[in-house]
């Protein structure tokens, strides 16, 4: 199963968000893997009752922070600017 590292919190935790089951995984910030940054994908496997991390699923990773770059590429395209004018 696949999870998203979704935030860091103030107490040295990080949100890990599991796609299949629609849950929220609570970890200490040193558990996470090296390289490990917001919207990093990672592979996780439950083991009695609690989740943990295999490793970084550098592919999906990739491929999700692509299309972001291009959706947000697309949107500036678009844009027009802002319809108020800066006064001077």
């Amino acid at each position: 199963m696949r999870g998203i590292l979704d935030r860091f919190e103030d107490n040295n935790k990080a949100v890990i968000l599991i796609e299949e089951t629609k849950e929220e995984v609570v970890i200490p910030v040193d558990e996470l893997p090296n390289g490990s940054s917001e919207n990093t994908y990672f592979i996780m496997e439950k083991i009695d009752d609690k989740y943990q991390i295999v490793s970084i699923d550098e592919a999906t990773t990739q491929k999700e922070a692509e299309e972001t770059s291009d959706l947000m590429a697309k949107l500036r395209a678009k844009s027009k600017g802002s319809k108020f004018k800066k006064k001077q």
